[in-house]
């Protein structure tokens, strides 16, 4: 029987305000049989998409694609908030609930026509990850999908998708 990933994460009631349920990934990250089970089953996921290079976006996501693209032979590159890069940088802003964010990547980053996979820890409401598509778009990248370790399908982020996205635990609730 496979293990489930949800046993390696940590449920943290309030945090970071009360009424708010936080999957936190620490404790999966420390664990080193979780940790491998988790990088195997995103490189499956991943390896069909055949990537050139994998995004993560800040800073969750780094921890899972620069892994993820050692393993698959890939480059990497990092989607930051605004003034984290060093160099010339390429803005994207968008919408939030409340108001606005700005996401960034170096300008060399992705090549025109390249393959590119998103990856991050959580998807949540889905803006982040649409935000970071569309300025990979915007290069020339060629977004043929994203992964997650974990997926709160309550707030419903996979309908601002439309490319393919795969998580290894989601939590209705």
């Amino acid at each position: 029987m496979e293990a489930d990933i949800k046993t390696y994460i940590r449920s943290i009631p309030d945090f970071p305000k009360p009424g708010i349920l936080f999957y936190d990934i620490s404790t999966l990250l420390a664990n080193a049989e979780g940790w491998q089970i988790t990088m195997g089953r995103l490189a499956q996921i991943i390896r069909i998409w055949n990537p050139d290079i994998l995004a993560g976006i800040e800073s969750r996501g780094f921890l899972v694609a620069a892994p993820l693209a050692l393993k698959l032979g890939c480059g990497f590159f990092m989607v930051r908030k605004k003034g984290k890069l060093p160099g010339p940088t390429i803005p994207y802003e968008y919408g939030l609930e409340y108001g606005t964010d700005t996401i960034e990547i170096q300008t060399d980053a992705v090549r025109k026509g390249a393959r590119v996979v998103i990856l991050d820890d959580l998807l949540a409401t889905g803006g982040t990850m649409r935000a970071a598509a569309d300025l990979i778009r915007q290069v020339g990248g060629d977004v043929v999908g994203a992964a997650t370790i974990l997926e709160l399908s309550f707030l419903k982020g996979r309908e601002k998708l439309d490319f393919p996205c795969a998580s290894l635990a989601v939590y209705d609730e």
